[in-house]
């Protein structure tokens, strides 16, 4: 099992590597983006969509501890909660430094700027009642009532509201038209990169929830 996990982890730090070599070195700066901006999509969008990823996990795992009262399953959501937030931060400061470069400022209001946001606003509410409560139980339980009803917002600030109003985003990925408007070899970089970031999510969300055990099995 150990030697299967060194694997895993020499695989994902190759595949990540790989990435950046194709972001940086392989795929064509895309038209009508600024210069080289559009490679920051590379990693500014696999971030959104990991984050995403997270906070549905944690509502999930949230549900499952309600329903079984298993403390595992509460480390499991308050895992993939904290990793969300810090995938959500990076979205916002990749895509921060892109409207700098396409539009010669790090932050416009931009619908999706203001929505991304809100999201961190909600998900920062929810690290913050976990660190207020002291009783285990009481933190587990409130948290992840308040995990499935941060769930609902995450639809709505990330696909929902964004595209109510005009914008300066561009739709590179999902749009109206429902094409992917990438060439060749952009796509052959952003799709692994997606499965990439997607792996080291699950990589870091699984030691995580190694950490937890043993500072509880410690601490008992």
């Amino acid at each position: 099992m150990k030697s299967l996990g060194l694997v895993a982890k020499w695989f994902l730090g190759l595949g990540m590597g790989a990435i950046c070599w194709g972001a940086f070195l392989y795929a064509r700066p895309a038209q009508s983006f600024v210069g080289e901006s559009s490679r920051i999509v590379f990693f500014h969008v696999p971030q959104a969509w990991v984050a995403t990823l997270a906070f549905l996990v944690a509502a999930v795992y949230s549900g499952m501890y309600l329903w079984k009262r298993r403390i595992e399953d509460d480390d499991a959501a308050a895992a993939a909660a904290r990793l969300g937030f810090l995938f959500c931060v990076l979205a916002t400061v990749t895509g921060s430094i892109f409207a700098r470069v396409m539009w010669n400022s790090y932050w416009n209001w931009d619908p999706r700027e203001t929505s991304i946001v809100l999201l961190l606003l909600v998900y920062g509410a929810y690290l913050g009642l976990r660190g207020a409560l002291e009783d285990p139980e009481r933190r587990a339980t409130l948290g992840a009532a308040y995990a499935l009803v941060a769930v609902v917002t995450v639809p709505f600030l990330i696909f929902i509201v964004p595209r109510m109003y005009a914008s300066l985003h561009p739709d590179t990925v999902i749009n109206a038209q429902g094409d992917v408007k990438m060439s060749t070899d952009q796509r052959l970089v952003f799709f692994p990169s997606a499965v990439a970031f997607t792996a080291l999510f699950f990589w870091m969300w699984n030691l995580d929830r190694r950490v937890s055990r043993i500072v509880r099995e410690r601490t008992s």
